[in-house]
């Protein structure tokens, strides 16, 4: 997983002249930026809506062609760019760009947990913690691994998963009814459904598994009524219901 900070430069993103061997052997050569090393990879981005606007074009060049070019004093490169985008942001303090939030495939909306024994466990273990990093991390070993596993054999058995045409015409059915602009809606849906139901060891895809996954797909592409107070997510439950009832 490669973090990208919000006060990076172009040059360190994209990659750059390795000025180093420049000055010493006299030869143009290329240093990769962070998109290289995020190649096949996790980016991360804390903060992602305060991000300058060049560096989110340059995520969004990337992003929709899986490739990052560039051309410095000389030098063209193109290399592979293919990376998990993963960002974590509060809206009250700058909206994102619609042309990246689009990029984003699932949306979670984070609350403050208002349960009071789970905010007290909560406590106790961020004090365990505190107390002995390293057996607070060794306590977790087995269920870590365990789930691993879990993954591991849901992306290879995920290939084999199928999901009912009529299923697939009732998520662009309730997509069609939000209003919700293009069709990465419907992709990002059928391809989270599908996944839901390769982690739990089903073949075949069920309501249930896209009643789970359709909110995430779906909050963050309607169009914002600046009246209407009711969440996004919960919207885009009710019409899931209507349309599947």
């Amino acid at each position: 997983m490669v973090d990208l900070p919000l006060g990076a430069t172009e040059d360190r993103v994209c990659g750059t002249i390795d000025i180093e061997k420049a000055l010493t052997e006299g030869v143009k050569a290329f240093e990769p930026g962070l998109l290289a090393k995020a190649n096949r990879g996790i980016l991360y981005v804390d903060e992602v809506n305060l991000l300058d606007d060049h560096l989110v074009d340059v995520l969004l060049d990337s992003a929709a062609s899986g490739w990052n070019t560039v051309e410095r004093e000389g030098i063209s490169i193109s290399h592979p760019a293919r990376f998990i985008l993963i960002g974590s942001g509060n809206p009250e303090e700058g909206e994102l760009r619609p042309q990246l939030l689009d990029r984003f495939g699932m949306h979670a909306q984070v609350g403050t947990v208002r349960d009071a024994e789970l905010r007290v466990k909560i406590v106790e273990e961020r004090a365990r913690f505190d107390k002995n990093p390293k057996e607070f991390r060794k306590s977790y070993t087995a269920e870590q691994e365990k789930l691993q596993q879990q993954i591991s054999s849901a992306r290879s058995f995920l290939s084999s998963v199928q999901i009912d045409h009529d299923l697939k015409v009732k998520i662009s059915k309730v997509c069609s009814e939000l209003n919700v602009d293009g069709l990465r809606g419907d992709i990002v849906t059928n391809r989270a459904a599908k996944a839901l139901a390769a982690l739990k060891g089903r073949e075949h895809v069920t309501a249930e598994d896209i009643a789970t996954v359709i909110p995430n797909c779906l909050r963050h592409r309607l169009r914002k009524d600046p009246l209407e107070s009711i969440d996004s997510g919960l919207l885009v439950s009710e019409k899931f219901y209507e349309v599947f009832s």
